[in-house]
């Protein structure tokens, strides 16, 4: 039986939240130019970026080793700024089932939040849970912040 996990991060942003969704809905590979350390690249590989249904590969750096994520984007909703990714095939899936991410950009009262909410099934206790891997998407959604206000 596995085990049903879900782990999320909310970031306060600086940035303009429109531009932080453009980034992750439509320019994707432009996430490795603005934070090299944490993204290598992102591919298309099926599709058109921005789009439900496409296909994009990601090279990154996680606790010191290259990895790969192969992912479709499930779901776009420009009006909520909500994307959906599933990695269908990577190193997320030779550990991990039915992993998924959700990025929301939000608004609290006067700020602005970067939601992410990843979902995966375990295939026993003695799997851990993602917790590098959620560190790694906040310091990445972090200097995606920092790039955009330094734009300003």
């Amino acid at each position: 039986m596995s085990l049903k996990s879900v782990l999320c991060a909310k970031i306060e942003m600086k940035a303009n939240k429109d531009v932080f969704h453009d980034v992750f809905t439509n320019k994707p590979h432009h996430v490795s130019t603005i934070c090299p350390l944490h993204v290598q690249g992102c591919e298309l590989l099926e599709g058109v970026f921005g789009t439900v249904g496409s296909k994009i590969c990601w090279r990154y750096t996680l606790g010191g080793k290259e990895k790969i994520s192969r992912q479709v984007i499930e779901c776009i909703d420009e009006e909520k700024k909500v994307i959906t990714f599933k990695e269908f095939e990577g190193d997320l899936v030779n550990t991990y089932d039915n992993w998924k991410a959700t990025l929301h950009i939000e608004t609290k009262g006067e700020v602005d939040l970067v939601s992410w909410t990843m979902e995966y099934e375990r295939p026993n206790e003695n799997v851990p849970e993602l917790i590098n891997l959620l560190d790694f998407i906040i310091g990445m959604t972090k200097a995606v912040d920092d790039h955009h206000v330094k734009m300003n």
